[in-house]
């Protein structure tokens, strides 16, 4: 357990921050007249309501989004993609030039972008051969931890994207029940892509670890890359430090209905995420009897890493025919290896069909 509080943990301006309010914030019922706000009062685009500014709190989206995904309304926090609720949770608790933040490689990598932003040095820890989490080499840096303090200067944040993005596979939950725990500063849970897994969610584990924080998103299973629209599930305190922090209307208007609209759709939505793991498995069946692909590894998102003879070659021969895929060849742990969203069956079997046409043009 960390002997650091929350607060504790937070940057001080954070924690003595009077934030920005406007009077939408703090006036609740029904109103016939806004002229608080500066706006238009002319709706060019009709009664779409798009000369107002949206609402801050995003309270009807988190009563849909809790509803509908059955997340605690209380935890939740909404904003502009996962990639806000990640620059919010540095601008939080790390203080520039002093503190750091832990990943496990290879993972996504924004985390380390927004480090370098936010002028945060980074420190890693590498998966396993098989991607699994090193456990006694974290229990080492853990180790290495125990005497540093918010004052001198500490790791405040430790990634885990589960299912992680580039290798596909999900981490267990009682290991990061047992990383949580003893980590001392804040574990991220970043499930962009729990959608297409079987795997629980660490949502379920928000009451057994204190300063764990979950990141979810719209744009992956629910198919809304284009709106930007990502969720946080934290304790109290950093909920509301996050939306203190939060631009004041972080979140459109226009973003809010289209989301409110998305998750009317659950049946869809469902109905495509099978569709995506049917044609997953049959990708990874495929894609492992060329010659040239030296694995296959399985996943639990909507793409699969795979490893071949020579990447760079396949990642050209494919462009070259309008096929756009991932070459993650040159990070460290993913040496070789490309990864390929699952698309339609048709967008498939075209990659499939070029990949034929390669491997008959070189056997």
């Amino acid at each position: 357990m960390s002997k650091f509080t929350i607060k504790e943990l937070m940057r001080k301006n954070i924690v003595e921050l009077t934030p920005y309010s406007s009077a939408r914030n703090e006036f609740t019922g029904d109103a016939k007249v806004f002229l608080d706000a500066n706006e238009s009062a002319l709706d060019f685009l009709g009664n779409l309501g798009r000369n107002r500014y949206p609402d801050p709190s995003h309270k009807k989206l988190k009563a849909k989004i809790a509803e509908v995904m059955e997340l605690p309304q209380e935890k939740l926090v909404v904003g502009n993609g996962s990639d806000e609720m990640i620059d919010l949770l540095f601008r939080i608790f790390c203080v520039p030039g002093r503190d750091k933040v832990l990943i496990v490689e290879p993972t996504y990598g924004a985390y380390s972008v927004f480090a370098a932003i936010n002028d945060i040095e980074v420190s890693t820890c590498h998966l396993q051969g098989d991607y699994s989490l090193d456990l006694r080499s974290l229990e080492t840096i853990f180790k290495l931890m125990q005497n540093s303090t918010p004052e001198e200067g500490m790791h405040k944040l430790l990634f885990l994207c589960s299912p992680n993005n580039p290798t596909g596979n999900s981490f267990p939950l009682s290991e990061v029940v047992a990383i949580a725990n003893k980590f001392p500063g804040i574990t991220v849970v970043d499930e962009a892509y729990v959608e297409f897994s079987t795997k629980p969610s660490a949502v379920t584990l928000l009451e057994k670890c204190p300063r764990l924080v979950v990141l979810r998103t719209l744009s992956k299973g629910w198919a809304l890359a284009n709106a930007r629209v990502g969720l946080a599930l934290a304790p109290p305190a950093i909920v509301e430090a996050m939306h203190h922090v939060k631009y004041p209307y972080n979140l459109s208007g226009v973003a809010q209905d289209i989301a409110m609209e998305v998750l009317s759709q659950k049946e869809a939505m469902e109905e495509n995420v099978a569709t995506v793991k049917r044609e997953r498995s049959r990708m990874a069946k495929e894609l492992a009897t060329f010659k040239f692909v030296e694995k296959v590894f399985p996943s639990d998102a909507n793409f699969l890493l795979v490893r071949v003879n020579d990447p760079d070659a396949i990642y050209n021969y494919l462009r070259e025919r309008g096929i756009i895929i991932r070459n993650r060849s040159n990070l460290r742990g993913c040496y070789g290896s490309l990864r390929i969203t699952i698309g339609t069956e048709e967008e498939n079997n075209l990659v499939l069909e070029a990949l034929k046409e390669m491997e008959g043009r070189d056997g």
